[in-house]
């Protein structure tokens, strides 16, 4: 079997925050961050977090950037990391440990485990790209790029094929969860519904990457799926998707912006669900 570093794996299901953590997110309010001056002058912005900034290895100077002033960067952020342990998030984690991080022995995810996180997944991510195209609210969110179904329809239909495995249902996690979006759309609760929607889909574009590495080497010898590919520049679409959220939540009440952050934790258990396809059915939240 190759060789498989199960310990980063258990931190790399911390998903919705932990995205954040290891790749790069801003750093919370009133905290200075870094640039490196690269020598064409380009920046790159370094966050005080324990994996660090991609191209944070550029040398160059140090200088001295604003701190973070958005709603997602201050509010959304800072009601992650207090879901966050010690060791998912050294610095700033308030939680305690998990199930997972408690086990004797780090779970070793097979095929079959791999392939139903996949399915329960599609099931979620149908689930938001129908709401989206449904509710006038969400708009601003139709074809961004960041969809997933087609992706995880080519990536079920692959291990299918290549690897000899019948495709599941719909498993508990997937259903519930989707269900539970669901109904926060139909109550018409846009802020509570956009935390889900902001916290699953970049959670896959940073933490879920990593999973993806892992899963790769362990399962797929180093096949990279098309779930974790995106056409063009992803980081400018997260950009674009990230502006139309500050802008969104720009014109809600207090209240409105209290339910937006009030539904972190049901996120995290949204999405920690699905993880736990790959920690042996232990949550790692």
């Amino acid at each position: 079997m190759r060789q498989f570093n199960a310990a980063a794996l258990v931190l790399c299901l911390a998903s919705p925050g932990l995205a954040g953590a290891f790749c790069g997110q801003p750093p919370a309010a009133g905290t200075k961050r870094r640039a490196f001056v690269r020598p064409n002058g380009a920046c790159t912005a370094l966050g005080g977090h324990p994996g660090g900034h991609p191209g944070g290895g550029h040398p160059g100077s140090a200088v001295e950037m604003p701190p973070a002033t958005g709603f997602i960067d201050t509010e959304l952020r800072g009601a992650a990391m207090r879901l966050h342990t010690r060791k998912q998030a050294p610095k700033e984690g308030e939680a305690a440990p998990t199930e997972a991080e408690k086990a004797p022995e780090p779970y070793v995810p097979t095929r079959e485990d791999y392939l139903a996180f996949l399915v329960d997944s599609l099931c979620v991510y149908r689930e938001f790209e129908d709401i989206v195209q449904q509710l006038p609210a969400m708009e601003p969110f139709r074809d961004t790029g960041l969809e997933r179904s087609q992706a995880l329809e080519n990536d079920i239909e692959f291990m299918c094929k290549e690897y000899g495995l019948e495709r599941p249902e719909f498993g508990a996690p997937g259903r519930e969860y989707a269900e539970e979006i669901r109904q926060i759309a139909m109550a018409g609760t846009i802020p509570e519904l956009m935390c889900h929607y902001y916290n699953f889909y970049f959670a896959h574009t940073a933490g879920g990457r990593m999973i993806g590495k892992q899963m790769s080497a362990l399962l797929l010898d180093k096949k990279t799926l098309d779930f974790y590919k995106w056409e063009g520049d992803l980081n400018e679409t997260k950009g674009k998707v990230k502006g139309d959220i500050e802008d969104m939540a720009a014109a809600w009440t207090r209240e409105e912006k209290d339910q937006c952050v009030d539904a972190t934790a049901g996120a995290f258990k949204g999405g920690g669900a699905l993880n736990s396809y790959l920690s042996g059915g232990l949550s790692p939240h």
